[in-house]
């Protein structure tokens, strides 16, 4: 087939090379340039969102925020100006599900079909094609997309209309968040107790407070591994989306206030780029204690 993908950044490259590898043509466009390695697995570098979308039947993307995917779809030389009837696009970003739903009936103005495909699995998954992928469209449109996302994850579930799958994606980083703050809590309290953090983890791993945060995160705060993955400001992007769909709707979600107020900490002591797990120097910060005394990578 002729696909686009348009943000080729660390989720997006190797998700790119995925639908390569999977003998399609990909037609690339990336604000910073279409890397190398991409280009060298055969992908056609474009000049713009417009071109992908004049020469791809179905366009991704997978760009950081809400207002990189208005301007990737309507901006100067964006995707609406290269669409014709019958297209598809599909973004893949994490942005607001609001949002969304107005970006989708713009696209089926000009007679095109849309899916909001938000990911989970950070860049782990986006390598190893394992990615959980939340749909949010028609049956028909995921029924013809989904042998491509197939190629880039193993848990893809429809789960409504336009605005469903970015609305699953804001769940998933509530629990996601609220799970790293967890286990950098219990860390932080086991070390400054006098017990050696690693061994805490590794039995914690072997009963109900086991988890894949513990396992992948946990590790990270002990070895002060803070290279993303995911970055802070990303999550802090989620949350803050997450916040704003609850004041709409007339919830309450203090803790989830509470972990977007310490990613706030961290990246007010620098932390914007640090990976999601390094929410735990906020309350490293706030205990004058460090979980680990071996040098933060």
């Amino acid at each position: 087939m002729k696909l686009g993908f348009i943000g080729l950044g660390i989720m997006g490259a190797p998700m790119a090379g995925h639908l390569l590898a999977g003998g399609h043509e990909v037609f690339a466009f990336s604000r910073s340039g279409v890397p190398a390695g991409v280009v060298a697995q055969g992908a056609y570098a474009c000049a713009s969102p417009a071109e992908v979308a004049q020469k791809a039947d179905i366009i991704f993307s997978m760009v950081p925020d809400t207002s990189h995917v208005a301007d990737v779809l309507f901006g100067d030389k964006g995707i609406a100006q290269g669409l014709s009837a019958g297209k598809t696009v599909v973004d893949m970003s994490s942005i607001s599900p609001i949002a969304t739903k107005q970006f989708a009936a713009k696209i089926n103005a000009f007679g095109c079909d849309y899916l909001d495909a938000p990911v989970s699995g950070g860049e782990v998954g986006a390598k190893a094609a394992s990615l959980t992928i939340m749909v949010g469209g028609s049956q028909v449109t995921f029924n013809r997309v989904q042998p491509l996302f197939a190629l880039m994850g193993k848990n893809i579930t429809l789960i409504g209309d336009n605005g469903s799958g970015q609305t699953c994606k804001v769940a998933n980083q509530i629990i996601v968040a609220l799970n790293i703050e967890a286990v950098g809590e219990a860390l932080l309290f086991a070390a400054k107790a006098g017990a050696d953090p690693a061994k805490v983890r590794q039995a914690l791993m072997g009963g109900l407070a086991t988890s894949r945060i513990l396992e992948l995160h946990g590790e990270r705060m002990i070895k002060r591994t803070f290279t993303p993955g995911f970055r802070i400001e990303l999550h802090q992007k989620d949350l803050n989306l997450a916040l704003e769909g609850a004041k709409a709707m007339g919830i309450s979600l203090p803790n989830t206030a509470n972990t977007q107020q310490l990613m706030s900490s961290c990246m007010a002591h620098g932390g914007a780029g640090w990976d999601h797990s390094g929410l735990v120097r906020a309350l490293e910060i706030a205990a004058n204690f460090q979980i680990s005394q071996t040098p933060a990578a």
